[in-house]
């Protein structure tokens, strides 16, 4: 139980919460999450995503990953670093830099006898104290939402399996 507490930056901190079975292995599923060009084809076309860091990439601990998005006529680049990597079971990808104060995504994977839970879990702080707040509630959380139904409509369409389910968030 030793180790550093983790400090977060001050701020409401928010929670996005996903599952997905795929009737697949977990190797299988695993092999698909670690080729980044998926990640281009799960992303809605309306992102404009392209990644920029140049292929093959090579996904460990201490991987950086460079995108290139638009978000409502706001073009930006974001960065994540992957910092947990522990194959075939999950990884997290932290932001190094974009847009969110905040921004931790654990992918796990998890077999069942059916195939392969896949869960999203999401923690993120948006910037702007009380307009970061009033964004998520006029707009950020209903663009995720689109986001990652699209992303579970993509996988469910690629490896089969149902749409994404067990939405949650606070």
């Amino acid at each position: 139980m030793g180790g550093q507490a983790k400090a977060y930056p001050t701020g409401k901190l928010y929670l996005l919460h996903r599952e997905q079975l795929i009737p697949r292995p977990i190797e299988e599923v695993f092999a698909f999450f670690k080729d980044v060009r998926h990640l281009e084809a799960s992303t809605p076309p309306w992102l404009h995503f392209q990644i920029v860091t140049p292929q093959p990439i090579h996904l460990q601990v201490g991987t950086e990953i460079e995108y290139q998005l638009a978000w409502r006529f706001i073009r930006f680049r974001w960065k994540t670093a992957i910092r947990q990597w522990q194959p075939p079971d999950f990884f997290v990808d932290v932001q190094s830099r974009g847009p969110y104060r905040l921004w931790e995504h654990t992918h796990s994977f998890r077999s069942e006898q059916a195939g392969t839970r896949m869960v999203d879990s999401v923690r993120y702080q948006l910037p702007l104290g009380i307009l970061g707040r009033i964004a998520h509630r006029l707009r950020v959380r209903h663009d995720l939402d689109r986001i990652f139904d699209y992303r579970a409509d993509t996988i469910g369409r690629l490896l089969g399996g149902s749409p994404g389910s067990a939405k949650k968030a606070e």
